[in-house]
């Protein structure tokens, strides 16, 4: 897993706050800090959050724009089970 952060206001864009965040929540992933919005703008985004769930291969196979479980979408819950069905496929070339 890497998270890309991509601020949305001038306090966001401190790299050392974003660090300190992510300790705090104990991701243990890396996260690349997007200030000029170049992986923003090559992935088309349009909104915070997007995911992206992309394969062994490279291929992107799943997405979700927005929080995840906004207004009890279900999404973390989709998102989960797509994570464990590429797994799955861990043995396929």
């Amino acid at each position: 897993m890497v998270g890309v952060h991509t601020p949305e206001t001038q306090q966001e864009r401190k790299t050392a706050s974003v660090i300190a965040k992510a300790k705090e929540a104990e991701f243990d992933f890396p996260i690349v800090v997007d200030n000029d919005k170049k992986n923003w703008t090559a992935w088309g985004n349009s909104m915070w959050p997007s995911v992206y769930l992309i394969d062994k291969r490279g291929r992107l196979r799943y997405w979700w724009y927005g929080e995840l479980n906004w207004k009890e979408a279900g999404g973390q819950k989709l998102m989960a089970k797509k994570i464990e069905e590429l797994v799955g496929e861990g043995g396929r070339e």
